[in-house]
């Protein structure tokens, strides 16, 4: 691409922004849950039908959103996902009965999976797409650190009122839908309303091995991910004997050094002149000698370093396969793919967890870190495969603006 970067610099930022925002959007869920299950008299498993709502929503972005992106640009489709979010806050902080809540998850669910298909497959045409992508992630992990904070702060200056979290998550989507309509460009090369663009979509993409391999390696990853993200508290408290404190701070190490991984690779691995599939590569290997060293480790100290080590490595894994869709398919399909892989990723993030927890439940806390290692493994053969299938070594770009 002939364009540099510094031409761009305000729809990336705000790409930037946006993924904070959804991150503080994921984050402030698990400060809500007590409060909403004292407010609507609900138990756990009740107020649990929410995730499987906003699951579904975000499914169907995943479906649609290249669809979308073909049929009114970047612009216009960015602009309806932030309404669609405003809608379903508003609906929240009016305080609904609880299933007309469960159901607006739907909305609330659809319209982020529509924002981050369609701020991914943006910057995936941009010069330098593996680091612009793993630092969009990266502001992700930046928001999900800042939610819980600002959650607590709401509800504890304003009487445990859940919904005014959701009514300040409203005026923040406003702001951020309206930027969108002065910032964003009305397309971008992988939207438009020729004749190809109007073709069908979807049918392509699932018959894309590729696309399907791509699918399964984000799924794998995802569960590897909140499958050590949510059981990793546990084994280190039943593993290593630590106190409630100590492992909270090693899982908390943990999504930081997710968080690091996804700022710092991508441009280290820039500098190196390595290939995107190269930098995938060394993070697999390291997320393997990671999960071994937390397996066998004598002593919390290294466990609690291996805990960090693997979440750093973790990082760029899911924005770099994301980034390499425009080397896996065709320019028009990009959008589509990559909803497609946000689905998958999905199913595995439900999934694969649930697996580390019955397998744990039935064989011991022991297991989590060869399970962690097992889908290391897989993930490492399925990239293999992926990269036979690139049309071309993915070259790390160097950018071509001072930022």
């Amino acid at each position: 691409m002939s364009v540099s970067l510094g031409s761009w610099r305000a729809p990336v930022v705000l790409a930037y922004v946006a993924f904070v925002f959804v991150g503080i959007n994921a984050g402030v869920g698990t400060v809500l849950l007590p409060a909403q299950i004292d407010d609507y008299h609900v138990d756990m498993a009740t107020i649990g039908l929410t995730f499987f709502t906003f699951s579904a929503g975000f499914f169907l972005a995943g479906a649609t959103s290249g669809a979308l992106m073909h049929r009114f640009g970047t612009r216009l489709t960015l602009v309806a996902a932030g309404g669609v979010f405003v809608v379903a806050a508003l609906a929240a902080a009016a305080r609904p009965l609880f299933w007309v809540y469960v159901a607006m998850q739907i909305l609330a669910g659809y319209a982020i999976g529509v924002l981050e298909t369609v701020l991914n497959a943006y910057l995936a045409t941009l010069p330098a797409a593996t680091t612009l992508i793993n630092r969009l992630h990266g502001f992700f992990g930046v928001g999900a650190l800042v939610g819980p904070p600002f959650a607590a702060w709401v509800l504890h200056d304003l009487g445990r009122q859940w919904t005014m979290v959701w009514l300040l998550l409203a005026l923040a989507g406003v702001a951020l839908t309206v930027a969108f309509l002065l910032v964003y460009p009305r397309t971008n090369g992988a939207a438009g309303t020729t004749t190809t663009g109007r073709q069908r979509l979807l049918g392509p993409v699932l018959r894309s091995p590729a696309v399907l391999l791509a699918a399964s390696f984000l799924g794998v990853y995802v569960g590897l991910e909140l499958g050590v993200g949510n059981w990793g508290f546990t084994y280190a408290v039943g593993e290593h004997a630590v106190g409630d404190l100590a492992a909270g701070w090693i899982i908390s190490g943990y999504w930081l050094g997710l968080t690091v991984g996804r700022f710092v690779i991508s441009p280290l691995a820039t500098r190196l002149g390595w290939t995107s599939a190269r930098m995938m590569f060394a993070c697999l290997f390291g997320v393997i000698i990671s999960s071994l060293l937390v397996w066998v480790a004598p002593v919390a100290a290294a466990a609690g370093i291996g805990f960090v080590a693997l979440g750093f490595f973790l990082g760029p894994l899911f924005p770099t396969a994301i980034a390499v869709m425009p080397e896996v398919t065709e320019e028009r399909l990009v959008p589509t793919a990559i909803g497609i892989l946000n689905g998958m990723s999905l199913v595995g993030g439900a999934a694969l967890p649930w697996v580390a927890g019955a397998i744990a439940q039935g064989v011991g806390l022991w297991t989590l870190m060869p399970y962690a290692l097992a889908l290391g493994v897989v993930q490492l053969v399925i990239w293999w495969l992926l990269v036979a299938r690139m049309r071309e070594p993915v070259p790390q770009a160097v950018v071509t603006a001072r930022e």
